[in-house]
């Protein structure tokens, strides 16, 4: 399969589209799988490495944090450099960060190698929503979100089953191997296929601007990642002083893009209302995504007293069909736009969600896996038709901004959701424990953790409703002789 595409002095490129996508989804499907893979090991590092929880959860926290800092700056290094040394770049960075936390001896080691792989992460997945964008027509530019998502959707489902397998019957090390032999396949796809999709603009950098967003987004993410670990809430100093200078940061960063002749991020694609729209609908249906993949399995292993194996059994199904339905709706979307997708995934999404504000510590697994599996099913037709959407509003020039902008909404929105979810549990689980007079017991705390559940979900349920009123304002971008129009 190839598509011809408008390259440089507006000659025509003919891509080879299958091996250029397929070397751009592995490393994308390892950068999901990476993101959550390590959540099964969290409790054998503190035991190898003799650390406390707060400690352990680094290795997700600094993941998060440097695709946060290291996004939103994409836009700008995809004009100024060529695709090619992007790609070669940040796979480097991928595998070099693999080997170095695969070899580590000490958990500071350990923590540097994650660091660079993310650094990886972030210069290829924005790479790779800029290279959909360029080479597909937007009449096909939804079935091929589709398969991204699809991807993108199935590493994370996956990832925590596959590593709690290898941890169980081999070591936690063997982790950072097995992605190694696939992103070298990738970087010689990638070498031979890959060409310069980019324009020949060199805009200058402005360091300003990029120590502003890196404090702005790293503040806001640290911020609420730091603010859902267990014993720190959000009045801590730690969690009101990140998001304080996340803010006021990000207030000066806006600012500053809007007065320099080349801003490393044009904040002007929010002139267009259904990128605006398409982001804000991503948000929501995220918040849900990542609070409920949190919610369930607590609720499963300390609720229903499933081990972790049988609960990441359960979520499964869900969890791939999330995927597979995303590549399907991707379909539907380019024949018949996104309304007719988001407006019902937003209502699965409130029946789902508010069934599970209804569960007690007999509720049958099967019921789990129904509303489980409905909840994904609807976001799936939430996610990618609305960012599909809003993106084909922008101008091309305004691509790797729109895709950098996205992608740092997907970060920080799992952020912002996991955060209000845990705090939510939290404050009734300890609201429902101060009631009881006699001595607690085991049931009484599972009876606690249930209580805090059902209102995390009525939270998740309060969101799905607004996106379900937001989503009925949403119309379709239709491409006519170049320009978008809104139909």
């Amino acid at each position: 399969m190839t598509e011809n595409i408008q390259g440089k002095q507006s000659n025509s490129q003919t891509v080879k589209v299958v091996p250029l996508m397929a070397s751009l989804l592995i490393c994308g499907f390892m950068g999901m799988f990476s993101e959550t893979s390590l959540n099964m090991a969290l409790s054998g590092l503190m035991k190898e490495f003799n650390i406390s929880p707060s400690t352990a959860q680094w290795v997700t926290t600094s993941y998060l944090l440097v695709l946060g800092i290291l996004i939103p700056v994409s836009g700008i290094l995809i004009r100024r450099f060529s695709t090619k040394k992007i790609f070669i770049t940040g796979i480097t960075f991928f595998i070099t960060g693999l080997v170095i936390a695969a070899t580590s001896s000490t958990f500071t080691i350990l923590l540097i190698g994650r660091i660079i792989q993310a650094t990886g992460t972030g210069l290829l997945t924005p790479l790779l929503f800029n290279t959909v964008l360029v080479i597909f027509p937007p009449q096909k530019r939804g079935t091929a979100m589709g398969i991204v998502s699809l991807v993108m959707m199935f590493a994370p489902a996956t990832g925590p089953i596959i590593s709690g397998l290898v941890i169980q019957y081999f070591n936690w090390q063997l982790i950072f191997w097995m992605p190694i032999p696939l992103l070298i396949f990738s970087l010689i796809l990638g070498v031979r296929h890959l060409m310069d999709l980019s324009s020949e603009m060199k805009p200058k950098i402005d360091l300003l601007s990029i120590v502003l967003s890196s404090i702005g987004f790293g503040g806001l993410v640290f911020g609420f990642s730091h603010a859902g670990e267990a014993n720190v809430g959000w009045m801590s100093w730690e969690v009101l002083g990140s998001l304080l200078i996340g803010v006021l940061a990000m207030n000066f960063f806006v600012f500053r893009q809007l007065s320099i002749k080349e801003p490393i991020l044009n904040v002007r694609v929010f002139k267009q209302p259904m990128f605006i729209l398409g982001i804000s609908l991503t948000v929501l249906s995220n918040m849900i995504i990542f609070s409920s993949n949190l919610m369930l399995p607590m609720y499963m292993q300390g609720g229903l007293g499933f081990s972790s194996a049988q609960a990441g059994l359960l979520l499964l199904p869900g969890g791939i069909l999330n995927g597979i339905m995303a590549f399907i709706n991707g379909r539907i979307f380019d024949k018949h736009g996104p309304r007719w997708l988001v407006i019902p995934g937003f209502m699965m999404g409130v029946i789902a969600a508010f069934v599970f504000t209804h569960i007690s510590g007999t509720t049958h697994s099967y019921t789990i896996i129904i509303f489980y599996t409905l909840l994904m099913i609807g976001m799936s037709m939430v996610t990618t038709p609305s960012q599909t959407n809003g993106l084909n509003q922008l101008d091309r020039n305004l691509y790797p901004d729109g895709s950098a902008i996205i992608n740092t909404t997907i970060q920080t929105s799992g952020a912002i959701g996991t955060a209000i979810a845990v705090s939510i549990l939290n404050a009734n689980q300890h609201a429902y424990l101060n009631q009881i007079r006699e001595p607690l017991t085991s049931a009484l705390q599972v009876k606690a953790l249930v209580f805090g559940i059902q209102h995390a979900y009525l939270f998740a349920t309060i969101v799905a409703i607004i996106g379900l009123i937001c989503s009925l304002l949403i119309k379709r971008v239709l491409i006519d002789k170049g320009k978008p129009i809104i139909n």
